[in-house]
């Protein structure tokens, strides 16, 4: 099973954005500072400001959601799950790109965390 761990700003929200938008399953909670939920065999840990995760690095340096770094989920039709996540109201950071592997367009979560949904090219 492989993990990741996202910081979040909220973790109920966080919580709420995986499981009812992404498919995820809320497998364990500890209060409001951490979860996890799960998506096969993909574990996603949402720490909240309260976690020890969010704690400051010992150089000064405070972790923060939002970055670069990102879970990839494999979709079919993306532009079906795409056009979905549009009418619940969902940021995304751009429009849907074709590469030579496949399709991908990258959707924030509540906290602006990115997630690339992708579609395998045919």
């Amino acid at each position: 099973m492989a993990t990741i761990r996202y910081l979040v700003r909220d973790v109920d929200q966080a919580v709420a954005f995986y499981v009812d938008h992404l498919g995820f399953e809320l497998a364990q909670r500890m209060g409001p500072a951490f979860a996890i939920v799960t998506r096969g065999d993909l574990s996603l840990w949402v720490s909240g400001p309260q976690s020890s995760a969010a704690r400051a690095m010992p150089d000064g340096r405070e972790p923060e959601p939002g970055g670069w770094n990102r879970l990839v989920i494999e979709v079919d039709a993306i532009d079906e799950v795409v056009q979905r996540l549009r009418a619940a109201g969902l940021p995304f950071r751009n429009d849907v790109v074709t590469g030579p592997g496949g399709k991908q367009i990258l959707v924030e979560d509540p906290s602006g965390n990115p997630v690339e949904l992708f579609e395998a090219a045919s």
